[in-house]
């Protein structure tokens, strides 16, 4: 039998070679994080200059000139989401007015950035009771999941209502995280009220405010520590105070934007809802590819047992390095995991799912996953495992679709013709060529926003919403009060409007909502007979804006 003082003898000469190991660990975390940051930022930079046009990057900027100039959503004009984005962007407008749509999109980036730092503070948080060597990895591997994506970096690039709810949905997660610290409650009032503020900037992200709650009142039953009441009351404030005024002074706008414009899109039969459900979670894998094959280990290494020993209490148990391998599941961590499904299903639910929705929830999904991760290896495979994070992350951007768009434009046959120019400087010098024509803070007669926004122009009232503005069906008063246009106010706007110049991609004068479908050939050729007996054609650009489709420009002839 050994004496102990000789087997305290062999642990004192072991840490010398354990301290060695752990500072060349430290060294490689840091260069790893060069790394990413790198990788994050030219990811970001491509995005923002050769990413493709949207056209919701127009009328969200526009959402948020017509703020800066003192005008509300909902009882000025139409809105297809919360109010909180149209005032956080409105602190853009200097930046914007500078540099157009790729200042908006500068502006998205810094918020997605924060965002992902946001999660990689939260996977710390979460990892924080196991090794420090652990959360640091953690933290790292929750960023690089967010930041080398070139998916989600397009996504937190371009204007959109993502970046912003991102970064407020994992600060939220990050106040939930410190509810069994000092200040608890305090910490608890806050997560709700960052996650009312997420809710009002994207309407699915409401869904985890129950979900948080929901837990929180169950660990409260059993532990006896009731923080889903200054969570509940936090986020109850926030609510009432960022609708409740919408509701009373423009009940039928906030009603239009929250619910009617989303529910009212058509999509066909069953087999077409089966089918749009599945290419959800197809492109959704496609997409986070990296990040499902780390949660694919991670299932498949608990199914197998390997997720570290535990004493029957649950308590947290060493390795072999002294570390230990996990901890008992918080609030936050199942919180998380609920709300991510929570919202999951709500996008997956929509009449027509587009991925980019769970772009919101991808960076609680990252920090999630981070943690999990760590928390079934040993504390010295923790540097391992993020470097072939960073590896696969990177392996994945490098093989996205992504990248040819930036470059290379519409198939021709059997030919990939590269771009002359990223569809950003196609609008700017789209833009100059339409402000020749006309002045700053006139009215410009289109449904592609994003050219307002590029010219300094205004677009005439109803018609912020862009190609989505025409409602045929709809009575007048419902349109007036919706601040849209039905059938009959399209056709005396086209007829009256003293606009200088006319601006109509393939979007313009073709969509009907909110059913979203292609308006009949005869009203388009209506639409188009009003409109160029008032016009004449002046030049043409193609490809141009979103889905490179053929822009007509046109100025007034009497």
């Amino acid at each position: 039998m050994s004496h102990p003082h000789a087997l305290d003898g062999r642990r004192r000469t072991s840490q010398p070679g354990i301290g060695m190991a752990i500072i060349e660990d430290s060294r490689l975390m840091k260069w790893l994080w060069a790394l990413s940051l790198a990788a994050a930022l030219v990811l970001a930079a491509a995005n923002i200059y050769f990413g493709e046009l949207n056209q919701d990057e127009g009328w969200y900027l526009y959402a948020a000139k017509l703020v800066s100039q003192g005008k509300l959503p909902y009882l000025d004009f139409a809105t297809t989401q919360g109010p909180v984005m149209p005032f956080v962007y409105a602190a853009a407008q200097p930046l914007v007015g500078l540099l157009g749509v790729a200042g908006g999109r500068l502006f998205t980036a810094l918020l997605g950035f924060a965002a992902a730092f946001a999660a990689a503070w939260l996977a710390a948080c979460l990892a924080g009771g196991v090794a420090r060597q652990r959360a640091g990895a953690a933290a790292f591997i929750a960023f690089t999941l967010i930041g080398v994506n070139v998916y989600q970096s397009y996504y937190t690039s371009v204007v959109k209502t993502y970046s912003l709810t991102s970064l407020l949905l994992a600060l939220g997660f990050v106040a939930l995280s410190g509810v069994d610290g000092r200040r608890g409650a305090l910490k608890a009032a806050l997560s709700g009220v960052l996650l009312a503020l997420a809710a009002g900037t994207r309407a699915s992200a409401v869904f985890a405010l129950p979900a948080v709650f929901l837990v929180l009142l169950y660990r409260g039953f059993r532990q006896g520590s009731q923080r889903c009441v200054p969570f509940a009351a936090g986020g109850l404030i926030m609510l009432c105070a960022l609708f409740v005024p919408f509701a009373c002074l423009a009940p039928r706008g906030l009603w239009f934007a929250l619910a009617e414009y989303h529910a009212g899109r058509e999509v066909g039969g069953l087999l077409t809802h089966l089918a749009y459900k599945a290419g959800f979670v197809s492109r959704t894998v496609q997409a986070y590819f990296a990040a499902f094959v780390l949660l694919t280990f991670v299932v498949v290494f608990r199914i197998a047992g390997g997720a570290g020993k535990k004493g029957r209490s649950g308590a947290d148990v060493e390795d072999e390095t002294g570390d230990k391998t996990g901890g008992g599941i918080g609030p936050a961590i199942v919180a998380l995991w609920l709300s991510i499904l929570a919202v999951s299903a709500v996008h997956f639910m929509a009449p027509f799912p587009y991925e980019d929705y769970q772009v919101i929830v991808y960076p609680l999904f990252a920090a999630a996953l981070a943690v999990s991760l760590v928390s079934v290896l040993p504390s010295r495979f923790a540097v391992a495992a993020a470097v072939a994070v960073f590896v696969v992350a990177g392996l994945s951007s490098i093989s996205s679709p992504i990248n040819q768009n930036w470059f290379v434009g519409k198939r021709d046959r059997i030919w990939w013709p590269l771009k002359e120019v990223s569809p950003l400087r196609v609008l700017q010098r789209t833009a100059q060529r339409v402000g020749e024509l006309g002045k700053p803070c006139e009215l410009l007669l289109t449904q592609d926003p994003y050219l307002a926004v590029e010219t300094g122009m205004n677009l005439p009232a109803g018609m912020e919403l862009g190609q989505f503005c025409y409602f045929p069906d709809w009575s007048r008063e419902k349109a007036e009060s919706c601040h849209v246009l039905n059938r009959e106010m399209f056709f005396e706007l086209l007829e009256t409007v003293e606009a200088p110049v006319a601006a109509f991609s393939g979007y313009g004068l073709a969509i009907r909502s909110p059913q979203v479908s292609q308006l009949a050939e005869e009203e388009q050729r209506e639409l188009w007979e009003i409109v160029e007996e008032r016009y004449e054609p002046c030049f043409e650009v193609e490809p141009f804006g979103q889905a490179d489709t053929r822009l007509r420009v046109l100025v007034r002839s009497r």
